[in-house]
């Protein structure tokens, strides 16, 4: 199956990037969208640069940030500026955390993973019924949304440990009539209506991590001035939420592509543990370069 890699000239230089996660050895599918977005930058004269996001510091290693830097050298793609690395800017994240909760679009969750499986399973059975289900299954059913302040404040003054949950409703209305315009812009699929409400009251800072991925992503794109994000189409749901994020935060928003997801024999998504599809591993195999271009299908192959 061919990879178009030029789906349409960009109206503005394009800035793109490639973000992986340390958390692992890449594979085929990190390779297509790192050569998919550095083509395009290179293309059409912009620039592509590389960020580590290495916010879950219990899984991420010092090594495979070192594998990263190999196999993007490997397959012969450069980046430009210096690496962010997103552990080095916990503060940063916290700001615009700072600025929700003041606008009171954030609030804290007592709750751990067992009592809600709890309360979600406990639901089946009420007269309202199971709360509805999100791209990553049944929403958070709103337990510590509905706390009265003088409840929460208790439990903040005695030091108990809390995620930080945006409050989905209060940020869509907050938006007004904003709301039910926002959209972005595939570069396959043409014009897309956001709908974050599917992801309910998303967490944006874990108890044992100050920063979600979502909140990170957008902080950084908006700040190193993405304006072409070429990733997975498993993430293409979070896109709903990245576009709501950026309406709330006044920040720019960047053009999309979501491209197809490589799966092995039995039809299974790549994962970092898939055996067979390591770079690492096909480099030791004696694979080329050109030869990972050709097994992706990418027109430039040769």
């Amino acid at each position: 199956m061919s990879q178009t890699i030029d789906p349409a000239p960009p109206a503005v230089m394009p800035v793109t990037r490639f973000a992986p996660s340390p958390t692992g050895l890449l594979h085929l599918g990190h390779a297509l969208s790192a050569i998919l977005s550095h083509d395009y930058a290179r293309a059409h004269g912009g620039r592509f640069i590389l960020r580590i996001e290495d916010i879950d510091t219990t899984r991420c290693r010092p090594e495979f940030v070192d594998a990263i830097f190999r196999d993007l050298d490997w397959l012969g793609l450069s980046w430009d500026g210096e690496v962010r690395r997103q552990s080095e800017h916990f503060d940063a994240y916290r700001t615009v955390l700072d600025a929700l909760m003041a606008r009171d679009l954030v609030y804290p969750c007592f709750c751990t993973r067992s009592e809600i499986e709890a309360e979600i399973a406990a639901s089946a059975s009420a007269p309202h019924g199971p709360p509805p289900a999100g791209p990553d299954g049944p929403l958070y059913p709103g337990t510590c949304r509905r706390l009265t302040p003088a409840a929460r404040a208790t439990r903040l003054t005695a030091g108990h440990p809390h995620a930080l949950r945006l409050d989905m409703a209060a940020a869509l209305a907050a938006l007004g009539t904003v709301a039910s315009d926002l959209s972005w812009t595939d570069m396959d699929a043409g014009p897309v209506k956001a709908t974050p409400a599917i992801h309910g009251d998303v967490v944006l800072a874990r108890k044992d991590v100050p920063a979600s991925y979502h909140l990170a992503v957008t902080h950084d794109d908006a700040l190193q001035g993405i304006t072409h994000i070429i990733r997975g189409r498993d993430l293409e749901a979070a896109t709903h939420l990245h576009r709501l994020l950026q309406a709330l935060m006044g920040w720019p928003v960047p053009v999309w592509r979501h491209h197809r997801l490589l799966t092995d024999d039995q039809g299974r998504r790549l994962a970092k543990r898939t055996p067979g599809v390591r770079l690492a591993d096909l480099r030791e195999a004696g694979v080329t370069p050109a030869g990972i271009r050709r097994r992706l299908g990418l027109a430039d192959a040769d």
